[in-house]
């Protein structure tokens, strides 16, 4: 890897507001503020707006759709007979 082309790579907090939750990974992200982690270092913080912690598909908590009343609201607008051949 080259010197001095890459963005430095460094420990970084993420803190999706949403869920009240926080976590500490490496990466190039840069930002302004700070915050005081659980092992006494202070670690820049970018704030994101969905992560595991509350994203739908990993929480389980995904909308159901509902499928049969979307089904018979196109049959009765558009009749159950109407194929192609």
């Amino acid at each position: 890897m080259q010197h001095s082309i890459h963005p430095a790579y460094r420990p970084v907090v993420f803190r999706d507001r949403s869920a009240d939750h926080a976590f500490l990974t490496r990466s190039t992200m840069t930002s302004d503020k700070t915050v005081v982690w659980e092992d006494g270092n202070t670690y820049p913080v970018v704030d994101v707006e969905t992560s595991s912690a509350s994203h739908p598909f990993y929480t389980g908590n995904a909308r159901v759709l509902d499928t049969a009343g979307r089904v018979e609201r196109f049959e009765r607008r558009y009749g159950t007979g109407a194929r192609r051949a």
